[in-house]
């Protein structure tokens, strides 16, 4: 009896940590946007140019990865923004949200490229200051806004250009679809449920 109870004690803390290992990175969180000119307001853009965003925010490390792609813009590329937060979601125009006068080192001066950075969301130079005061004075209170924001579907990603000043393309950030778990995440997962099931019936007896 002894010994069944003590493997029933570490059946559990064991089965508790596989099936954690699949929702490990539960506080990331992924949204991404196509970017078009069809897309930017208050008037459309006749464009050949797209692109796409990718937004990764850790909300535990209070960090935020950028990251952005773009090719076939009539006009160089001069800044490149997140706005937030619209009145309503997926429409309107808003102020910068993100570090002015555009992303650092984005890359500025021709009609495609990428862009890969990671802020820290805790430092304010990761912040139009005007987006700061408007959200509360402090950056945790900037970084919940724009986490709401962004969540809400009230945020956007805008590349501006020679040609269009205002932005030649745009698109609206989302929550980038869940990844299927790999078989071998499936199988953990079982199996713990299975630990501890078996477990909670052995303790009853």
């Amino acid at each position: 009896m002894r010994s069944a109870a003590l493997r029933n004690l570490f059946a559990v803390p064991l089965a508790v940590g596989l099936l954690s290992a699949g929702s490990a990175a539960a506080h990331i969180a992924i949204y991404e946007a196509t970017l078009t000119g069809a897309a930017e307001f208050p008037n459309p853009v006749d464009t050949d140019g797209t692109g796409t965003a990718r937004i990764t925010i850790d909300d535990h490390a209070m960090t935020m990865r950028v990251e952005a792609s773009f090719s076939g813009l009539t006009g160089n590329v001069t800044i490149a923004h997140i706005h937030c937060c619209t009145a309503e979601p997926g429409v309107g125009g808003v102020g910068v949200a993100s570090p002015v006068p555009s992303f650092p080192d984005f890359p500025a001066g021709g009609t495609s490229g990428s862009y890969d950075q990671t802020f820290d969301m805790t430092a304010a130079a990761s912040y139009n200051p005007a987006f700061i005061t408007a959200s509360g004075g402090t950056t945790g209170a900037a970084f919940g806004a724009l986490l709401s924001g962004i969540a809400d579907g009230k945020a956007y990603l805008n590349i501006h250009t020679s040609f269009v000043g205002s932005g030649e393309i745009r698109g609206f950030l989302a929550l980038a679809p869940a990844p299927v778990p790999e078989p071998e995440t499936w199988a953990l997962c079982l199996v713990g449920a299975g630990l501890v099931a078996a477990a909670v019936r052995r303790s009853r007896r």
